[in-house]
Parts: structure tokens; C-alpha cells; sequence
């Protein structure tokens, strides 16, 4: 088990050591989101522009217009202080600059709701040519940092994340009983429910929503017409993230995530808990729409 933010720190070294044309743009947090690593190996290549995630935007812009590949890195929360930036900017003019911002939604639990962002996916996958991914595991964000190309936010977390066995693939388990839409950190949470389930003789499909926008809606439309109900589950507030992209198809689906709050301090799993990111949570959620 690692976190996704150190798996995208050590593709991020390989990936300087590939491409001497990446370059990486921070906000005084490079220990932190995992940049510290090619920082040390390449500083040359490497800009750390302090507490100015509005500046850190623009310095990111004009790189890419010079032709290179840009990463930019802070926390989820301190990035949504450059939104203007990042959309008159960055994606108005389609450029190839990477947000791959760490410590998301309640993973940083311990510094409080001023650190968590449980709002970013809605904010960010209303901008157009944005794309926006999160990873479940540490394969899903090698692959994610190495093979997507700006502008893209991708969401990642703090706490270590259990390893899914099958790297990138989208569909895990199944069932006709009911779908349950799963992304980021819930991933394993939605498989070990799936477990509890089907102890209970109620078979559900899992599927692994990678990239929420664009979303893979051939894939959420398969599910749910085998199935015909769905659940979708986030480490996200319920407005406008992956289970409101779902809604948006026309598809009912019980939406799991934080109401329409903000975080506050204590222990990562004491915040799940709060917030019903649970699997004793989602198996009661299947049961009812299984009756």
C-alpha cells in the first residue's frame, strides 16, 4: 500500500529522467505532493513559485507555450485559489499543463476542512477542455501521470490506498442485482462491500469510474441496463461530482458522498465514518434498493 501522491511522485522522476522536455511548477509544498524527488534530480527543470497558486498557474501557461510539458502540483484545496487562471488561461487556450494535485478530498483529515476539498471534481469538470481523472491505486495514477495530456486536473490523495489487482481496468466485479459506480479512494471500499453482499445473496457489478470527465458513458449505460439500479460512491461532496456526471445521462442513481458540508479535523477513518464513506454504509444503501 502507498499513497497515489508517492506513485505519482516516482513516475514523475521517471518520467524527467524520459523526457528532458517536462518541467514541474510547485507552490512551496514539493515535500508534500512528492515533487521534492525531481526537484533533487533535475532543479534546473524544476520552479518553485511559493504561496502563489494564481502566479504558479501562469508560470505553468507560459512554459507550455514554450513547448514544454508541464506538471503543476499543490494541494487539491490551494488550487481552486487560481480557477480564473486555470480557465482564461490554461484551458481556454488548450494548453499541455497537468494539474495533478494531491491531499483531496478528506484524506487530509488531520488539518481540517481549511486543507480538504471536497469540491473540486464539480469545479473543475465544468471547465471546458478539461479533463479531470482520479485514480484508485498507484497503478492507475503511474499510468494516468504518464499518458494524459493537458489540460487535465487529476485528484489525488494522501493516505496510503490498497493496490487493485487489475491496474486500469474499469469493470471488477459483477452482478445483475445492482451497479455500483465507484472512484478514487471508495474503489476498495465498493469491493470490499461487494464481498459483504454477496455473502447475502445479493451480486453486484463494481465498476472503476477512472476519468470522470470525459466520462466513459458507454460503460455507465452497459451497467445500468444489466442491472437497473445504481449507486455511485466519492470521497466528494454529492453536487456535481461523479454521481451528478452519472445523473446527467438520465440514470436514478443513489449517490453516495459528503452533504453538502465542509470537512472538519480528526482521523481519516473517523471522517469516513461522519460521512457514510463506508462499506457498512454502501451494503445497507444495496440492500434497501434490493428489496
Amino acid at each position: 500500500m502507498i499513497s497515489t501522491r508517492e506513485a505519482y511522485s516516482l513516475a514523475l522522476l521517471e518520467l524527467g529522467k524520459e523526457n528532458p522536455n517536462v518541467v514541474v511548477v510547485d507552490a512551496d509544498l514539493s515535500v508534500s505532493t512528492g515533487t521534492h524527488k525531481f526537484a533533487k534530480a533535475f532543479p534546473e527543470r524544476f520552479f518553485d513559485v511559493g504561496c502563489a497558486e494564481q502566479n504558479m498557474v501562469g508560470v505553468a501557461a507560459g512554459l507550455a507555450i514554450a513547448g514544454k510539458t508541464v506538471f503543476v502540483s499543490t494541494y487539491s484545496m490551494f488550487l481552486m485559489r487560481a480557477w480564473e487562471q486555470i480557465r482564461n488561461t490554461v484551458a481556454f487556450d488548450n494548453l499541455n499543463v497537468k494539474f495533478i494535485c494531491t491531499h483531496s478530498g478528506l484524506t487530509n483529515a488531520a488539518d481540517g476542512s481549511s486543507h480538504q476539498c471536497l469540491e473540486d471534481i464539480a469545479i473543475m469538470r465544468v471547465i471546458p477542455n478539461m479533463k479531470v481523472v482520479v485514480p484508485s491505486d498507484d497503478i492507475e495514477t503511474e499510468y494516468y501521470v504518464s499518458h494524459t495530456t493537458g489540460p487535465c486536473y487529476i485528484r489525488l490523495g494522501r493516505e496510503p490506498t490498497p493496490r487493485n489487482s487489475m491496474g486500469c481496468r474499469s469493470e471488477w466485479r459483477y452482478g445483475k442485482d445492482c451497479v455500483i459506480y465507484a472512484t478514487g479512494t471508495m474503489v476498495h471500499i465498493a469491493l470490499k462491500a461487494q464481498r459483504e453482499l454477496e455473502k447475502e445473496g445479493i451480486c453486484v457489478t463494481v465498476v472503476n469510474v477512472q476519468a470522470i470527465k470525459p466520462l466513459y458513458t458507454s460503460m455507465i449505460y452497459h451497467w445500468f441496463n444489466e442491472c437497473h439500479k445504481a449507486i455511485s460512491i466519492e470521497e466528494h461532496s454529492v453536487i456535481g461530482g461523479l454521481g451528478s456526471a452519472i445523473a446527467e445521462l438520465g440514470i436514478p442513481v443513489k449517490i453516495i458522498g459528503t452533504q453538502d458540508c465542509f470537512g472538519e479535523s480528526g482521523t481519516y477513518e473517523e471522517l469516513l465514518n461522519k460521512h457514510g464513506l463506508t462499506v457498512d454504509n454502501i451494503v445497507k444503501t444495496a440492500k434497501e434498493m434490493c428489496k
